[in-house]
């Protein structure tokens, strides 16, 4: 796998860094850990910052998290572009 995902605290918030290659297998590892928190999507973030590159599968699931309501942070403007096309 070339992504790697950090968590972090950040007062009452949870934040996934992620970075690398994000694709469709990371997926898989990011619902779980956002399921083993047990808590609203709204205390979620995920930050974006290093992520180099990601697939149509995480860009799916990233705009389907943010509308359950994850914060992201740092997105790239591709990125973003890309999740109101498949929103489209």
């Amino acid at each position: 796998m070339t992504f790697r995902i950090e968590t972090a605290t950040r007062g009452r918030f949870t934040v996934f860094r992620l970075s690398g290659r994000i694709e469709a297998q990371a997926i898989a590892e990011l619902t779980r850990l956002f399921q083993q928190l047990q808590t609203d999507y709204c205390d979620i973030t995920v930050d974006l910052k290093d992520v180099s590159l990601v697939d149509r599968e995480v860009v799916r699931f990233l705009a389907r998290s943010e509308a359950d309501g994850v914060t992201l942070e740092n997105c790239a403007p591709y990125i973003r572009e890309w999740m109101e096309r498949e929103n489209d």
